[in-house]
């Protein structure tokens, strides 16, 4: 048969194929629309948006919904058998005494937050620690000079995870060091996200192996490119050296990070350092995600749990917290609705996207409307314009409704979390959006501490030096070209 009849019986085949398919949208719509509303538990807004979605565009909406919005709540990823007993016991003895009033002297900050504290043990087993030195980091190069330094000093191991990697000059200058420690014998195990790492080859990845230097994907892609669970994002940034210094925070590994992109400027994170009993609950969040992504099981090599080194002076009082697409709990978004809801006279916000849900809106407002001062710094540039428009919309309503936001204009705001009363503060990977409490792989620390959260505050307010405000005047007078983008970024909110 010659090409050009094989051509036109494809085409034939295709038009059939799809005369087919376009003559029965209706009954295709019904079936998928039945598939989202009653096989699927989502959120009615969420549900609402889907069907939006497929009624505008029938057939591919339901393909796109395949990609970005199937439910993985029903799978229990990460498991933890090895050690439960263990941590039962002292998640239970926390527990006990908490509820009995026997911490010993009395503790204002845990008196207060006993419900959370409570909360956080009953639901994830985030055990309390109190001896806990904290390191604010806000500057890109300053905490990655104090990473290096900590990673030179390791004589065990090095654990690193995050969200996105990038083969470029700050990277360069991690790898000469991890080379360094891995010819010494030093355990290197880096653990990075299939979509943050997109733009980095495999036989890089290769290259790190030959080095000694151990990685794992977190959701490979299929062949290589395809991304099946793109909506599902292992958001973490975890770093854990030899069980007695941890970091966790909004920074990842790029030349951005570091001020060094002139599409953002100077990028404003925030960033923890952390050493103490903290640290165990960062290295069993890195075990945990390592071995589902890598198929070992490092539980079973006891020195990676060995008790935690506690630190000399006057500790901080700590909870790891985390939450995922594989658990109903949203563990994060529940942490920062019970701060808002403790608070008494002010919450400070900052965040590069705010796309709250109902529950988190209306507890803010809520604290608005009962005295208490609610302050929102988000950037004043996007990195995602529709996330952005979105959240300049929920900004207007908060501004309306009588809190203080402010736009950062000194390069990119990509800090995460909030203070409450300057007593405590919940800051690490987790957004304020619907992505990072329901669809993303996030981990934050709770940190019940009034001295580190005035600092917290000060670092806000000095912030604030470099931002403008974003009035009621301002807000309303924004042009229809803004309008529109807002309106139909919020529509599509529940998606992004």
């Amino acid at each position: 048969m010659r090409s050009e009849e094989i051509m036109e019986t494809f085409w034939d085949n295709l038009q059939t194929v799809w005369g087919f398919v376009s003559g029965h949208l209706i009954l295709w719509n019904m079936l998928f629309a039945i598939i989202i509303v009653f096989f699927e538990r989502k959120e009615p807004r969420s549900v609402w948006a889907w069907l939006l979605l497929l009624y505008f565009i029938p057939f591919l909406g339901f393909l796109f919904y395949l990609l970005l919005g199937t439910d993985m709540h029903k799978r229990k990823m990460f498991r933890m058998k090895e050690v439960e007993d263990r941590l039962n016991e002292e998640v239970r003895g926390q527990e006990y005494r908490l509820l009995n009033r026997r911490s010993g002297e009395k503790d204002e900050e845990i008196d207060r937050y006993s419900d959370l504290i409570m909360y956080n043990l009953e639901s994830s087993g985030a055990m309390l620690t109190g001896d806990n030195d904290i390191k604010i980091y806000t500057d890109g190069n300053a905490k990655f000079d104090a990473l290096i330094e900590d990673m030179r000093q390791a004589r065990e191991f090095i654990h690193m995870e995050y969200y996105i990697i990038k083969n470029d000059v700050l990277f360069q200058r991690i790898i000469e060091v991890l080379k360094e420690k891995a010819a010494e014998g030093v355990e290197v195990r880096i653990l990075f996200d299939s979509m943050g790492c997109r733009t980095v080859k495999n036989k890089f990845w290769r290259q790190l192996n030959s080095w000694g230097i151990q990685t794992a994907e977190f959701f490979p892609a299929l062949l290589g490119r395809l991304q099946l669970r793109i909506n599902y994002r292992n958001h973490r940034k975890i770093v854990v050296i030899d069980n007695k210094v941890g970091y966790v925070g909004g920074f990842n590994v790029g030349k951005e990070y570091l001020g060094l992109d002139e599409r953002f400027g100077y990028w404003r994170d925030t960033h923890l350092r952390i050493v103490g009993g903290a640290v165990f609950g960062l290295q069993l969040r890195f075990i945990l995600d390592w071995n589902y992504a890598s198929e070992q099981n490092l539980f079973t090599a006891g020195h990676y749990l060995e008790e935690v080194k506690a630190y000399s002076g006057k500790g901080c009082k700590v909870q790891i917290v985390s939450s995922g697409p594989d658990n109903t709990q949203k563990q994060i978004r529940d942490n920062y609705l019970q701060l808002i809801h403790k608070a008494k006279r002010r919450i400070s916000i900052q965040t590069p996207y705010f796309i709250p849900d109902e529950s988190m809106m209306s507890a803010l407002i809520i604290a608005i409307r009962s005295g208490v001062e609610v302050r929102v710094m988000i950037p004043c540039k996007p990195d995602h314009p529709f996330v952005y428009w979105a959240t300049y919309s929920y900004i207007g309503d908060l501004v309306m409704a009588g809190a203080s936001c402010y736009t950062y204009d000194n390069g990119f705001l990509h800090g995460k979390g909030l203070v409450v009363d300057d007593e405590v503060f919940c800051y690490g990977t987790a957004n304020m959006d619907i992505r990072s409490f329901s669809l993303n792989f996030e981990v934050n620390a709770v940190v019940y501490d009034a001295d580190k959260a005035r600092e917290m505050t000060a670092l806000f307010e000095q912030d604030l030096e470099h931002c403008s405000q974003v009035t009621r005047e301002s807000y309303a007078s924004r042009n229809l070209k803004i309008r529109v983008k807002e309106q139909i970024c919020r529509l599509l909110s529940p998606l992004l």
